[in-house]
């Protein structure tokens, strides 16, 4: 088995499917990991420049998968996988790639941005596919792991991992994280803040970004009091 990160060890977690597809694979190392724990029967690497694809060509060798050079999703025919990963890669980037053949994204889509998580579950929202799952991973930096499912066929509800959270703050710092309470949340947030605080005059961006960690923070904090009188 090949040694992983533990960004993508969480990834291996959130995937178990027919044919998964694997877009900047880059070694081949997750899907040579899928293949080998028999979470995947078959995979699908695709990448965009010569030296990763070689990499990942012989990573897998001999495994039940296959090695595309193409462009992101060009290189995958529509219904031909049944989940997908993105990973290691930025959050703009990531969602062009989605944006851009949209009938190819499979039902089930695994995403680890390197930033700017909030970018990906708008674009989830805006997409029809619902957010099942979240971590971030800590490693030396701070990675979100997101697992996605497309909306049933035929429903109009809303992703539901938003229900009683402020949207705007479900998509900066995750409903589901925001839901559980998450202890290492609250304290990035805390830290945040502090941060912000010190500057006399904000950008507008900055000014939204201070406002929706009080927000958060002060929904964090009545939720414990709430659980406190209980």
């Amino acid at each position: 088995m090949p040694k992983l990160d533990q960004r993508l060890i969480a990834v291996t977690h959130r995937i178990r499917s027919g044919v998964h597809a694997d877009i900047g694979s880059d070694h081949g190392l997750l899907l040579a990991s899928l293949l080998g724990s028999g979470r995947i029967d078959y995979g699908i690497a695709i990448d965009n420049k010569q030296q990763p694809f070689e990499n990942s060509r012989k990573t897998l060798a001999g495994l039940a998968a296959e090695v595309r050079l193409g462009d992101g999703l060009a290189a995958l025919n529509t219904g031909e996988a049944d989940s997908l990963s993105i990973c290691g890669m930025g959050a703009e980037n990531m969602r062009s790639i989605l944006q851009r053949y949209p009938d190819r994204v499979p039902a089930e889509v695994v995403l680890q941005p390197n930033s700017r998580a909030e970018l990906i579950r708008q674009w989830a929202w805006s997409a029809g596919f619902w957010l099942v799952d979240e971590q971030v991973v800590r490693t030396t930096g701070k990675y979100a792991v997101l697992s996605f499912r497309r909306s049933p066929v035929g429903s109009s509800q809303d992703d539901p991992a938003y229900d009683d959270v402020d949207r705007a703050c479900g998509f900066e710092f995750g409903p589901w994280l925001v839901k559980a309470r998450d202890a290492d949340l609250l304290a990035d947030l805390l830290e945040e803040k502090s941060y912000w605080s010190q500057f006399g005059q904000l950008t507008t961006r900055g000014q939204q970004r201070l406002a929706l960690i009080s927000a958060t923070i002060d929904g964090l904090d009545a939720s414990h009091c709430e659980r406190a009188k209980k």
